[in-house]
Order: structure tokens, then C-alpha cells, then sequence
């Protein structure tokens, strides 16, 4: 197995090519559950989580059935299903144990069937590692850890995001800019400072 590249598709998914702050997918939820950190921290676990299981579902439904049978023009409507499903047993799941905190993800949970990140992990690893008859297992591996750092990254956002907004509510913002217009710029300069990390070299 390759480390290296194991290591760069880490360092790439979480820093450089972060998909909130540099593919700007997953804005939804980014805005909307980032003004506290405990729901942010859950949210960020629970698309950790999805995009890890859907790319181990979509990697053995790309590898074993629409590879084999040459249909793989119908792989955004078998990801979508996917991902739906996943999402549904979260729910699900967090419903039943910790009502409130389902309460609090709100209509944000539901959200995540419909987060272009979580598809755009699934499209990505396809197009890396799925298209080339390759290694099974080596496959499997490499969207495995990218699902899951992907998730990783997504969650620091997330986080980041959520301490600097929690900061802003104790600071005397201008009334038009407070909510989301200081949202979004904080976002942009965030994602500006992480351009920063475009810089590294392996």
C-alpha cells in the first residue's frame, strides 16, 4: 500500500481541497448548525460518518454492479440512494437514543440526504479510484480514508466555525451585519487562509 499517496489524499481532503472552504459543498448545514459547537461537533460526526459508509457502500456498488454490467451511467441515481439510506438510519437512530439533540440538528439533518458534499465524495472517489480496473482492496482503502477525512475536515470546519461565531455573540457587531452577513464573511476569510495550505509540497 502506498502511504504516501494515503497521506496525501488525507493532508488534500482536510487542508487544500477542504470541500466547504475550497469546493464550497456542504454550505448548508456549514451556516445553519454552526452557531454552537456541541450541534456543529454532532453534525460534523454524523457526515463523517455518512460520507464513510457511503463510500464503502458506493465503492462495492460501483465494483460489483455497475462496472460488471457496464451501467455505470446510472451511478448519480445509485449514489443518491445510497446516501439517502444512510442518512435515514441516522435519523433514525439519533431519534430514538438522544431526542434532543435531534431537535436541535432540526431540519439540518435531513439535509445531509441533499449535501452535495457527501455525494461529491462519493463522485470523487469513483472518478479517482473507481474508473481503472484496479486492485480491489487497494480501492477500498483509498475511499475509505478519503471518505472519512473528507468527514474529518468537514467537521474542523464546522468547529472552527462555530468558536468564531460563538466569539461574535459577545462582540459589538454592527446590527446590519450581525447573523449571516458576519457569517459569511467570516467564511471567505476563512476559506482565504486556507489557500495558504494550496502551498504544500510532499
Amino acid at each position: 500500500m502506498d502511504l504516501n499517496r494515503l497521506l496525501m489524499v488525507a493532508i488534500s481532503v482536510i487542508f487544500i481541497n477542504n470541500f466547504i472552504l475550497s469546493k464550497f459543498l456542504g454550505l448548508c448545514p456549514f451556516i445553519g448548525v454552526s452557531k454552537k459547537t456541541e450541534p456543529a461537533f454532532y453534525m460534523g460526526l454524523a457526515v463523517t460518518f455518512v460520507m464513510t459508509a457511503s463510500s464503502i457502500i458506493t465503492w462495492a456498488v460501483y465494483s460489483f454492479l455497475l462496472r460488471p454490467f457496464h451501467i455505470e451511467y446510472l451511478r448519480t441515481l445509485s449514489f443518491i440512494l445510497v446516501i439517502a439510506s444512510s442518512v435515514q438510519l441516522i435519523e433514525m437512530f439519533i431519534q430514538k437514543f438522544n431526542p434532543a439533540l435531534y431537535k436541535v440538528f432540526g431540519i439540518y439533518l435531513a439535509l445531509i440526504t441533499t449535501n452535495c458534499a457527501v455525494f461529491g465524495v462519493a463522485v470523487l472517489n469513483s472518478e479517482m479510484f473507481l474508473k481503472v480496473a484496479d486492485n480491489l482492496t487497494r480501492s477500498l482503502v483509498f475511499c475509505v480514508v478519503q471518505g472519512f477525512c473528507a468527514g474529518v475536515g468537514f467537521t474542523m470546519v464546522l468547529l472552527l466555525m462555530s468558536g468564531i461565531r460563538e466569539r461574535l455573540e459577545l462582540c459589538n457587531v454592527p446590527r446590519s451585519m450581525k447573523g449571516m452577513p458576519i457569517a459569511f464573511i467570516v467564511a471567505s476569510l476563512m476559506s482565504m487562509a486556507f489557500m495558504g495550505f494550496m502551498g504544500f509540497r510532499f
